[in-house]
């Protein structure tokens, strides 16, 4: 499940209160019918996000969005980031299954497994996203001073891209290791499930 990546950045002079690395997050929702896995998997595929670099829908997404605000000091002959401040705006998009009365105890076990293993995977691309936003705000505040302002703005340019490339890549490699393990994790979680409702800890689909 591939989320759509959409990251922007913004540098500003402007002189900001310290603080950590702050998410914004809020949540969408797509409507999906059916009465069957098929009828399921073929809403999904149909009325899922769309991934723009990929053009396939997926069963949920994470949009994301970085926003940095860096102040900087000057002296003579020297200047230096005096504070930055990293905000994380993140959409998580997810499914939700309009049930159909004519939809077997079986069906809704599935869909109650799935969606679950959904959600985890969009929440584990947000704590992703935190993390390197606050990655990122630590490595602007222990930057180096540099001979200039212009010097320094391009500096804290550079540390941002570096972070954001590296913030994709453990996406992506996240997303690859989901999408191996799919099948023995849905299984997994299946098991678990009847297990829990025929022990009772969890209620029936």
């Amino acid at each position: 499940m591939k989320q759509h990546l959409l990251c922007a950045l913004m540098l500003a002079l402007t002189a900001l209160p310290a603080g950590a690395a702050n998410l914004v997050k809020t949540y969408s929702y797509f409507a999906i019918g059916g009465r069957t896995l098929d009828d399921i998997e073929k809403q999904l595929s149909k009325n899922g996000p769309q991934v723009k670099s990929t053009g396939s829908r997926h069963p949920g997404a994470t949009q994301m969005a970085f926003t940095t605000r860096v102040s900087y000091a000057e002296k003579p002959g020297s200047c230096r980031i005096a504070d930055a401040i990293v905000t994380v705006k993140v959409k998580v998009i997810l499914p939700e299954w309009r049930r159909s009365r004519k939809a077997g105890p079986d069906v809704r076990l599935f869909w109650d497994t799935l969606f679950a293993d959904i959600k985890r995977h969009e929440e584990r691309h947000v704590e992703i996203a935190k993390n390197h936003g606050k990655q990122l705000e630590d490595a602007l505040k222990a930057s180096y001073p540099q001979r200039t302002c212009a010097a320094a703005k391009a500096k804290a340019a550079a540390i941002t891209a570096a972070e954001l490339a590296e913030h994709d890549q453990d996406q992506l490699r996240f997303d690859r290791v989901e999408s191996v393990n799919f099948e023995s994790r849905i299984l997994r979680l299946l098991r678990y499930r009847i297990e829990g409702i025929e022990n009772g800890r969890l209620p029936p689909a």
